[in-house]
């Protein structure tokens, strides 16, 4: 069965265009030299060499590749050839499988740069099925996620459970607490992943491979989420081992970047700890070909601030305070959001309880989020605060106790732009909620469903009839609902008219 999977690959590898026919003996035996076998059993070409197209031809869903690798998996379990048969050493070790069938990074990036020469669009069409065609991103995996949309006053917003990122199994867990400690890569997002085989505490990166970039005077690598949340979500990383900071260069890097990818929007999570949502030891950014909700959102008024008429600052309607610039001259654009980040970064409302800083601390910066629209460059500047209290330790502008049971954790870029990132728990435990209501439980008394029994059994009450027909309908607009709260709650001024003066007297200080 082994070889006869190993033909099945080559075949998928052909298949796809990962593999030319002409490499496939050279990639047999890099699988069998893996593998620690010293011969291929059976015939290792058919007819003139090529091979039929198996299975779904343009494997959307990747159900082909995941049976393919799952016997290969089992006899590399079977073998021994792996520490454990887990999720985390089975994902190690595939990817070491898919790197036995792939061009080295120069061939990569020759191919991009050939295709985006003549159409920047079909460049990263290529690079993006690339990275799914090599399982670098597991389409079988993304093909699990939750993910749909619901109505709010702000308008639609999608809820996510992102199921994509394999949850650690006990064994690695346990083998990662007595496992070395290594500075290498120095984290996940290091352009040092290229290739990395990986270790029990460091995802595999065989079957990776990175796109450089120089951008505003810096060298930069543009790839792929392996965990993608939305169409196309890619990662722009800084190739240097810096932290992350918003400053002057930020809007220059992110403004220059839709330039060449005009596309993409890029964004990039704030550079203080409990807003910032991120890996803030590694200046990186996160883009992608996707219009999120609050790109879509309107504008409510228009103001400008004295010496920049050019540029057109839009209040947008969205539960976050969002300013929204536009205009045709990026240096004019880049001047403005720095006059704006400089005095947001000293700005004190004690009626509104927004502090500059606190004992020394910085508590204002800016989510920025930059997009190519009409011919003009538009940049969206959240504003956010991370002030702390006694009575709420996570933050004053971070989701309130009552949604924990949703959603606890930080409120990163992408939930800013209106797509909640949930956790993976709540798929089971949504499905159990809505079971349990049916039958009529009392959800106080089911472990898993206790944090969840005040808020449904006060939504319940708002609904004439409940029933098998429509409770999933319900139970999505109520999680849609909490969503909108969480982001009213991070917003430092509110979406109404008090709140909008609030900040229109912080734009008179720009």
């Amino acid at each position: 069965m082994f070889y006869d999977s190993v033909r099945e690959l080559i075949r998928y590898a052909n298949d796809t265009g990962i593999l030319p026919k002409e490499e496939n003996i050279y990639a047999i035996n890099q699988i069998l030299a893996l593998f620690k076998e010293d011969a291929f059993e059976g015939e290792v070409l058919e007819g003139d060499g090529t091979y039929a197209c198996v299975g779904d031809a343009d494997h959307k869903d990747g159900a082909e590749l995941e049976a393919i690798l799952k016997d290969l998996l089992d006899y590399a379990a079977e073998k021994g050839l792996m520490e454990a048969d887990s999720t985390t050493y089975r994902d190690l070790f595939d990817s070491k499988i898919m790197n036995t069938l792939m061009a080295r990074p120069k061939t990569v990036i020759d191919t991009f740069y050939s295709l985006y020469n003549v159409d920047k669009k079909a460049a990263t069409d290529w690079f993006y099925k690339f990275s799914q065609d090599v399982d670098y991103i597991r389409r079988y995996r993304l093909c699990k996620d939750v993910r749909y949309t619901v109505d709010s006053k702000y308008g639609p917003i999608v809820i996510t459970i992102n199921l994509s990122k394999p949850e650690k199994d006990p064994k690695a867990i346990a083998a990662a607490k007595s496992a070395p400690q290594s500075a290498y890569p120095k984290c996940q997002l290091c352009a040092e992943n290229e290739g990395y085989q990986g270790r029990v505490n460091h995802p595999g990166r065989s079957n990776h491979r990175i796109i450089p970039m120089e951008l505003a005077g810096a060298r930069w690598g543009f790839q792929y989420s392996p965990y993608g949340y939305y169409n196309e979500h890619c990662i722009l990383l800084n190739m240097d081992h810096v932290p992350m900071k918003i400053e002057r260069a930020t809007f220059d890097k992110l403004l220059s970047f839709v330039e060449v990818m005009p596309h993409y929007m890029l964004g990039s999570n704030a550079d203080l700890p409990i807003v910032g949502g991120s890996i803030l030891s590694h200046d990186h950014y996160q883009g992608g070909h996707y219009d999120f909700p609050m790109a879509l959102a309107p504008i409510d008024e228009t103001v400008t601030v004295d010496g920049f008429e050019d540029v057109t600052i839009g209040l947008v309607h969205w539960p976050l305070t969002c300013l929204r610039l536009n205009g045709t001259d990026k240096d004019r654009m880049i001047d403005l959001a720095e006059k704006i980040l400089n005095a947001w970064r000293g700005y004190t409302d004690e009626a509104s309880f927004i502090f500059a800083e606190t004992d020394g601390e910085p508590h204002n910066t800016i989510t920025p989020i930059a997009r190519m629209k009409d011919g003009q460059y538009e940049l969206d500047l959240v504003l956010r605060n991370n002030i702390t209290t006694e009575e709420r330790p996570l933050g004053v502008y971070h989701p309130r106790p009552e949604y924990h049971h949703i959603k606890k954790e930080n409120i990163g870029l992408i939930e800013v732009m209106g797509m909640a990132v949930l956790p993976a728990r709540l798929k089971d435990e949504l499905q159990h909620l809505k079971e349990a209501i049916l039958a009529g439980e009392d959800l106080y008394k089911i472990d898993d469903l206790e944090k969840h029994a005040d808020w449904a059994y006060a939504f319940l009450k708002e609904y004439d009839e409940v029933n098998a027909e429509n409770i999933q309908k319900i139970i999505d607009a109520e999680v849609g609902k909490v969503f909108a709260g969480v982001l009213e709650d991070c917003g430092v001024y509110p979406c109404t008219a008090e709140g909008r003066e609030g900040v229109k007297a912080f734009l008179k200080t720009v």
